[in-house]
């Protein structure tokens, strides 16, 4: 009867131990892929909330802008994105200073404006900003811009 020697012994803890390596960095690995792989995700969700964005204060300048003159603040509103930013939702705000008519300022009337963009992709009741999320894919920007119109 063979008996086994003790270099079999041997040779099959050191394959055990080399299996358990394997599979420790093999989790390691996949854990690491998995991370990098929802940081990628979450920087592009952030730069589509900053297009949306943008394109909410692009929406409210337009709108002070093409009414001429200097009109009152137009409703907050909430728009809902098409194509490549379908899925967010930018809600736009505008504040005028003064409320109703002008400030002067070396014979010319003024009126200021403040307009304040708000894109996320999971929304309150229809607007941004979601306060209430724990969501770990949700993704907010907000922007601001001031106008001044004079006459």
């Amino acid at each position: 009867m063979n008996r086994p020697s003790a270099s079999s012994g041997f040779t099959m803890m050191s394959m055990l131990f080399i299996l358990v390596a394997l599979a420790a960095l093999g989790t390691a690995l996949a854990s690491l892929s998995q991370r990098q792989q929802m940081g990628s995700a979450g920087e592009l969700a952030a730069a589509k909330a900053y297009q949306a964005a943008f394109a909410g204060l692009e929406w409210g300048s337009h709108q002070i802008l093409r009414a001429g003159g200097q009109p009152a603040c137009f409703a907050t509103r909430s728009i809902a994105l098409p194509d490549q930013l379908s899925g967010y939702t930018v809600t736009v705000t505008c504040t005028r200073t003064p409320g109703a008519g002008t400030v002067a300022d070396d014979g010319q009337n003024h009126a200021f404006y403040t307009l304040l963009s708000t894109a996320c992709n999971i929304t309150a009741a229809g607007a941004c900003p979601n306060a209430s999320t724990t969501e770990q894919t949700y993704a907010e920007r907000q922007l601001t811009r001031s106008l001044s119109l004079s006459q």
